[in-house]
């Protein structure tokens, strides 16, 4: 009898044993980990959806609100899985008829932007907002559709909004500027508005 073959016999089968274990441990993972991605894809689908639905129920209304009028709408492609599909913005104000978003002018393409910025926004609003020369492209007459819709949202957000404008400027509670009294020598300077009326330097 040959001893080791059988040594060398038990040492493979341990070998083998050991193998065998690895596989099914991977195997099972295999199975855990699609069962999970197949999860994670169906919630995620469904969270799309409910907040594409929501966004477009959204830019429908302010769309309106800041044309008065016309018809907007946001699109996704059908017959396509949601996460993969495309999405088409079709923006029509009062008046007119355009196939196509790129047709609109500067200033009606800016208010197309902050009308579906603010229907993001108001899915799941936050306690603050900052807005980086949102209002720059608009003209007087627009500017006063988004002021308004700024000081309506202002109610439960507080917005800091950095701007050039003089009418944007109109609807603040305190204004912060800088300014260069000296040649090299920045200042900031602020006043607020109504309150106890006190402006003034910042400390």
């Amino acid at each position: 009898m040959n001893m080791l073959a059988v040594e060398e016999h038990r040492r493979e089968r341990e070998r083998l044993d050991h193998l065998v274990i690895q596989r099914a441990d991977l195997v099972e993972a295999r199975k855990t980990l699609g069962e999970t991605v197949r999860k994670l894809d169906r919630t995620a689908r469904t969270q799309f959806l409910e907040t594409f639905d929501a966004v477009q129920q959204n830019f429908r209304s302010i769309f309106e609100r800041l044309f008065e009028g016309g018809y907007a709408d946001i699109r996704i492609e059908e017959g396509v899985d949601p996460l993969e599909a495309h999405i088409e913005i079709v923006a029509r104000p009062r008046g007119k008829r355009l196939s196509r978003i790129e047709l609109l002018s500067g200033g009606e393409r800016a208010l197309v932007a902050i009308g579906l910025l603010f229907a993001f926004y108001l899915v799941k609003p936050s306690p603050f907002c900052l807005l980086d020369e949102i209002d720059a492209p608009l003209d007087d007459m627009n500017i006063g559709r988004f002021t308004a819709l700024v000081k309506e949202l202002s109610e439960r957000t507080q917005f800091a909004i950095i701007t050039h404008n003089k009418r944007t400027m109109e609807i603040a509670d305190c204004l912060y500027g800088i300014t260069m009294q000296e040649p090299g020598v920045s200042k900031v300077v602020s006043v607020r508005f109504g309150g106890d009326g006190n402006g003034g330097e910042p400390e």
